[in-house]
């Protein structure tokens, strides 16, 4: 018979009561990342939101008052009463058809001649990388130096154009070409194409050197000409890439107001004055900050109903896989 001494059994509940807690899962280390990620972004955040944020909630509230500039002047809640006094206005929409005029001609001419330099870039003809360095320098230089840049050209006094016309024997005497009413649009237009071409020209041959060669050769070989190959293999394939360019193109277009401002100051005879060009002119010299308000919201329902115009036309989700 065994005598030794046999402990009691052990309690469940007991063992229970006292078993420690269970330890924590641990992040693992992507978990970790994007929170430290996270606590390093969220200061960002706060000064965007403060910086951006806030500014568009104030001018949002303030189109809805008459509030005229100055010290102790008293803001007046008029409700829709600025979006009805500047839709009744004949002056916003004959703005509202130029600024459309602008931004359908500038865009359009961009959108064609970078297509054509970024084709001329792409088949890598004798010089290419010297062009392709070219290009940058129109972009680079700030619109202020563009538009007093092109101011010199076209001045009346001394101008380029002026100068190269008469050596033509084209003109007789020097012209003020930004006074003419029906050029003076047109200049500017010019001047904007000069500037943001290579923007469009840049984006559409860094596309192009991402498309398969098998391709266009393939089609080479099957008898197709320079013309199908571009039409019906190359274009398709770059739809993508002329979607981003003409979304940014066409919003920053339609915003129009530094080259104005330098160039003709809406002038001549308000031949070139734009929709950003009158919400200027509202909001400061006119003193009429409400009706400026206004006018800024209305110009990004424009801009915005415009890029999703052309997404829903030209998107394809298949083509970006």
């Amino acid at each position: 018979m065994d005598l030794r001494y046999k402990a009691d059994p052990p309690n469940i509940f007991e063992m229970t009561a006292i078993s420690p807690t269970r330890p924590r899962r641990r992040l693992s280390l992507r978990q970790q990342d994007a929170r430290t990620a996270w606590l390093l972004v969220i200061p960002s955040l706060v000064v965007i939101l403060g910086v951006a944020l806030w500014p568009i909630i104030y001018t949002f509230i303030l189109s809805f008052y008459h509030a005229p500039t100055g010290i102790n002047q008293v803001r007046t809640f008029v409700g829709l009463g600025n979006f009805i006094e500047m839709v009744k206005d004949q002056t916003f929409w004959e703005t509202i058809g130029r600024t459309m005029y602008f931004t359908v001609a500038s865009v359009g001419l961009e959108m064609v001649l970078g297509m054509a330099i970024a084709q001329l870039i792409h088949f890598h003809p004798w010089g290419w990388k010297f062009l392709r360095f070219c290009l940058i320098i129109p972009w680079a230089v700030p619109t202020i130096v563009n538009g007093a840049m092109w101011r010199w050209i076209y001045s009346a006094d001394f101008g380029a154009l002026n100068s190269l016309f008469m050596q033509l024997g084209l003109i007789k005497h020097y012209i003020p070409w930004l006074t003419l009413p029906n050029l003076a649009m047109p200049l500017v237009i010019l001047a904007d194409v000069w500037h943001m071409m290579p923007f469009v020209a840049l984006i559409l041959q860094a596309a192009l050197a991402t498309l398969p060669i098998e391709l266009d050769e393939a089609a080479a070989v099957d008898g197709a000409n320079a013309f199908q190959r571009f039409w019906q293999i190359r274009l398709p394939l770059l739809r993508p890439a002329i979607l981003v360019a003409l979304i940014a193109r066409t919003v920053d277009a339609f915003r129009v107001f530094d080259i104005v401002y330098i160039l003709t100051s809406s002038g001549p005879a308000n031949k070139t004055l734009t929709i950003t060009y009158l919400t200027y002119l509202n909001s400061f010299p006119w003193g009429k900050q409400g009706i400026g308000a206004a006018l800024s919201f209305l110009i990004s329902i424009f801009t915005i109903s415009m890029a999703l115009i052309f997404i829903r036309f030209l998107y394809r989700p298949e083509e970006t896989q």
